[in-house]
C-alpha cells in the first residue's frame, strides 16, 4: 500500500463517521504522524509504499478511529495555543473555544500589568508592575494554566483538579512546554478545602456544565471516551460549579479581581444572574467564534 492508497482508504473508512472536512483533517493528521511528512511532501511522494511498521500503525489507528475514539486520544496529542499537549481519556480534549477564553484572560492580565507599571502615569510613583496571580479551577490537561503561564511570564499560575490522573497529565504537559505552574489536588466543590488554595487576582475555569440529559444528543466520540466527570452536571443543578466559583471568589478573589468562565451556550443569562446576586460587577457575556454564548467575565 502506497501513501496515496493509504490516504484514500482512511478517508473511505472515516466517511460514515465524520463530515468530509473533518474526515480529511483527521486523515492528514494520521498520515503526517505515520510518515513524518507534511501534506505537500506526501503528494510528491504519493507512490512511496508504507513500510511494514507504518502499515501496522495505519491499521491500528484506523481501527481505533472506526470505534469512534477521538483522533487526539488515538495519537495521544492535541494542539492548544500553538503548543502540543499529551492527552488521554483522563482529560478533556482542548477545544478552540477554550483558546478564546485564554486569549481574553491574557489580554486583561496584560492590561492589568501595564496599568500598574511605573511608566504609566496613573500608577503609584515608584511602584513595581503587578505580578498577576491566576488560579485555574478544574485544569484537566493543564492547557489553560500552561498557556497563560507561557503567554504571561510575569504571572504566578496555580491550578487544581479533583483527578490525580489529570494532574499527572497536567504536570507532564507543564514540563514538556516549560511552564512553571503550581498544581493542587482537591475537590473544589468542598469549601472546607479552599484554604489550601491561594488568594488570587484572576480566577479562570472551564468547569463541567453539560446537563446529563443532553448525553443522548451528543456524538459518540465525546460521550463514549471523554471523562464524564469533566463534562456533565446533574440536571437539577447545572450551575453548581458557578455557585462554587462565586462563593470562592467572595473569600479568595482579591479586590478588583476578575473571574473568567466558560459556560453552556443556553445558560448565559442564568450565570449572569447568579454572578450579579453574588456581588459581581461589570459582567460581560461573550460569544465564541461560532456565535454561541460561551464565556463570561465578572469583576469582584
Amino acid at each position: 500500500m502506497d501513501l496515496q492508497q493509504a490516504q484514500q482508504e482512511l478517508l473511505s473508512r472515516l466517511h460514515h463517521l465524520y463530515d468530509d472536512r473533518e474526515a480529511a483533517a483527521i486523515t492528514d493528521w494520521i498520515m503526517e504522524k505515520i510518515t513524518g511528512w507534511k501534506k505537500i511532501d506526501r503528494i510528491i511522494h504519493k507512490t512511496v509504499p508504507l513500510p511494514e511498521e507504518g502499515l501496522e500503525q495505519f491499521q491500528r489507528y484506523a481501527g481505533e478511529l472506526e470505534k469512534h475514539r477521538p483522533v487526539q486520544y488515538v495519537l495521544q496529542e492535541a494542539w492548544f495555543a500553538g503548543m502540543k499537549f499529551y492527552v488521554d481519556e483522563n482529560v478533556l480534549i482542548p477545544r478552540p473555544e477554550t483558546e478564546e477564553l485564554v486569549e481574553w484572560v491574557e489580554k486583561e492580565a496584560a492590561n492589568r500589568r501595564q496599568a500598574s507599571s511605573p511608566a504609566n502615569p496613573a500608577s503609584p510613583n515608584g511602584s513595581a508592575p503587578e505580578a498577576v496571580s491566576i488560579l485555574d479551577v478544574g485544569t484537566g490537561s493543564g492547557c489553560i494554566a500552561i498557556a497563560l503561564q507561557r503567554q504571561l511570564p510575569f504571572a504566578r499560575v496555580y491550578a487544581c483538579d479533583l483527578s490525580a490522573q489529570a494532574l499527572a497529565i497536567a504536570e507532564r504537559n507543564a514540563v514538556a512546554n516549560q511552564a512553571g505552574i503550581h498544581l493542587q489536588q482537591l475537590d473544589f466543590l468542598d469549601s472546607r478545602l479552599w484554604d489550601q488554595l491561594p488568594s488570587v487576582q484572576v480566577l479562570v475555569s472551564n468547569p463541567p456544565y453539560i446537563p446529563i440529559r443532553e448525553k443522548t444528543t451528543m456524538a459518540p466520540h465525546v460521550v463514549d471516551f471523554e471523562p464524564h466527570m469533566a463534562l456533565f452536571v446533574e440536571d437539577q443543578d447545572p450551575l453548581i460549579f458557578y455557585k462554587a466559583l462565586a462563593d470562592f471568589a467572595a473569600k479568595k478573589l482579591l479586590p478588583g479581581g476578575q473571574l473568567f468562565a466558560e459556560i453552556h451556550e443556553d445558560l448565559g443569562t442564568q450565570v449572569i444572574d447568579l454572578f450579579q446576586e453574588s456581588g459581581f460587577q461589570s459582567i460581560i457575556l461573550r460569544k465564541d467564534m461560532q456565535g454561541k454564548d460561551r464565556m463570561v467575565k465578572a469583576t469582584r
